[in-house]
């Protein structure tokens, strides 16, 4: 089968290449999928890279959501029909005509949303769900993210805003605030404007930010924590920058403060198949309704791949890029 191949870690653009694989067999319990679209997310670039939580055996094939039909099952498998479009996240190897996922991570497709939605609806979303009820931010509560014009931002807004729960969006261009409010996303800042800080704090007003969530690192670190009120929590999403976290010891001790780590896969391996189930079926209702969108910036051939990876890295991106076998 065709598949978006890396035979050592590195930048994807340099190491990622189309090569030809076996078609995996599933075992007890496993499914095999077809894939229909497959997402490219930071964390299937760290893990390229070897930097990630992860690290597969080499020669790796990339990729860790998708949607598709299923195409074999395994033994013991059951409430799971071949043909059946399905989605599934935190697996490995869908940047691949084909790909292997545990029969119980496997959710099935409602015929009202799209694959390019449903391509990306578990990883990133359900990620900004938890981190939401992560955060047990109350209505009327005000959360500050950096990165927000990023997967996770956009997705943590829109989800917090049905459930009354206010934003503050921190992008690092002036051109990111523009395209946030293109998409109906508003209390959003530059970081380039000199005044931000004092902006932020009168928008958050003399309580300050519940939590704050930082996906930067380095000093974007200590700048969330100045924003947070007293108790508040600082959770640490990502390290984009890649530097390790500044904090202030003066704001940890007198705001009394929390420092936290997510990770996604982790907190979704812990979470219980019904509260896994209830929040899937949130996310299932935003999209149906129209309350959570999901856009695609490009969708590129698997041949492609370090091509489409590099353009998941440009800034100004509307959306998804997703690899089509």
């Amino acid at each position: 089968m065709r598949s978006a191949i890396h035979a050592t870690f590195g930048e994807p653009a340099d190491v990622l290449a189309l090569g030809d694989s076996p078609v995996p067999q599933p075992g007890a319990g496993e499914v095999r999928i077809k894939t229909v679209l497959a997402p490219i997310h930071n964390h299937d670039l760290w893990t390229v890279r070897g930097k990630y939580g992860y690290k597969p055996t080499l020669p790796a094939i990339g990729g860790s959501e998708a949607v598709g039909t299923v195409d074999a099952v395994g033994e013991g498998v059951e409430g799971i029909a071949v043909g059946q479009r399905v989605m599934a996240a935190s697996v490995h190897g869908t940047w691949a005509e084909y790909f292997i996922a545990p029969a119980r991570m496997v959710i099935p497709v409602p015929d009202a949303i799209a694959d390019e939605a449903a391509a990306q609806l578990i990883a990133m979303p359900l990620s900004a769900l938890m981190l939401l009820e992560f955060l047990q931010a109350e209505p009327g509560q005000w959360i500050v993210q950096n990165t927000a014009n990023g997967a996770v931002g956009k997705t943590l807004v829109m989800l917090a805003a049905a459930r009354g729960v206010q934003v503050l969006g921190l992008v690092r261009r002036d051109a990111g605030v523009d395209e946030l409010n293109a998409l109906g996303i508003s209390n959003v800042l530059s970081t380039e404007q000199a005044d931000w800080k004092q902006r932020a704090q009168a928008l958050l007003g003399d309580q300050l930010a519940h939590a704050a969530v930082d996906s930067i690192g380095g000093q974007a670190s200590a700048d969330l924590l100045s924003l947070l009120g007293e108790n508040g929590t600082l959770v640490s999403f990502g390290s984009m920058a890649g530097e390790p976290m500044l904090i202030p010891s003066g704001d940890v001790i007198f705001k009394q403060a929390t420092v936290k780590g997510f990770w996604g896969s982790k907190v979704s391996q812990q979470m219980s198949v019904e509260n896994k189930r209830r929040l899937v079926g949130e996310l299932l209702t935003r999209v149906m309704s129209g309350e959570l969108a999901l856009p695609v910036e490009a969708v590129y051939d698997l041949a492609d791949a370090a091509e489409a990876a590099k353009a998941s890295l440009l800034p100004g991106r509307k959306g998804k890029v997703l690899l089509k076998p």
